[in-house]
């Protein structure tokens, strides 16, 4: 995949904490630690569209007259 550079301003206490990241071995760079921050959000932004699509289809689905303790009894069984 073709990079893009960036350059981004941050306090000392982020730039240290970044450093401190990949000082433990979890990441090969402060680069390599802001992608997989930016990648987690992104991940994080489309699980909450999804939730939210999942509720607006809940909420635009008709009222069922069945039992909820029926409709969990049911769901129990077949688990």
């Amino acid at each position: 995949m073709p990079m893009a550079q960036m350059n981004v301003s941050i306090p000392q206490a982020l730039k240290g904490w970044a450093e401190s990241r990949v000082a433990e071995g979890r990441y090969s760079s402060t680069s390599d630690y802001i992608r997989d921050l930016v990648r987690r959000d992104q991940e994080a932004e489309e699980a909450k569209r999804r939730l939210q699509a999942a509720l607006d289809q809940g909420f635009a689905s008709p009222e069922s007259a069945n039992d909820v303790g029926a409709l969990f009894d049911e769901l129990l069984a077949r688990g």
